[in-house]
């Protein structure tokens, strides 16, 4: 209930507040726009911090910037385990430095495996596996200084040349976590 309140607060309120000002108003009604915008800014930071603080999950199309300057832009959001640092994972990826695919394992018949927190994996992603769910696919925007850093990463067969402090688009999904997945559990026991 709580969150249909937020959710038609924030999307039927802007609708008042978009009252565009004639040449004819005073530096009142200015004033009036300027604290429309406030209450917009206020209005979504409510919202935000309302969903958070319930336990309610961010829209697919929030985008969240992490202290150290990864982007996260969740796609679909899974209600799985959370990796705990060493474990295995099972991900697929997709990753792109500009318009230059760096590699693709979402059509490959298995999953990519690593260990989580080994180092196995560009410094932006490291940091953000942890926090992924099974079935969360996030589209992850990774700074040049946590994906090939200011050497970048040369030429080799079948992968392009990414430039010094290039940002990686990272499109991952969490896709298993061998030895905590119930069914798996269930089917081998856990003795």
């Amino acid at each position: 209930m709580k969150s249909t309140c937020i959710l038609l607060l924030s999307a039927f309120a802007p609708a008042a507040a978009f009252v565009a000002p004639s040449q004819s108003q005073s530096a009142t009604a200015l004033s009036a726009q300027k604290s429309r915008t406030e209450f917009l800014r206020d209005v979504a930071a409510i919202g935000i911090t309302a969903a958070t603080t319930t336990g309610l999950s961010l829209p697919a199309f929030a985008d969240e910037t992490t202290a150290s300057g990864v982007v996260i832009k969740v796609t679909k959001e899974g209600k799985g385990p959370k990796p705990d640092r060493g474990e295995l994972a099972a991900i697929r990826f997709s990753s792109f430095a500009g318009p230059n695919k760096i590699d693709d394992v979402f059509d490959t018949p298995e999953p990519y495996y690593t260990r989580v927190g080994s180092g196995g994996l560009i410094k932006g992603v490291e940091e953000i596996l942890p926090q992924m769910r099974v079935g969360d696919r996030w589209v992850l925007t990774i700074p040049g200084n946590l994906a090939f850093g200011p050497k970048g990463r040369p030429a080799s067969a079948g992968k392009p040349r990414i430039p010094s402090n290039a940002e990686i688009i990272f499109d991952v999904e969490m896709v298993g976590l061998p030895g905590k997945e119930e069914e798996l559990i269930e089917l081998i026991g856990d003795d």
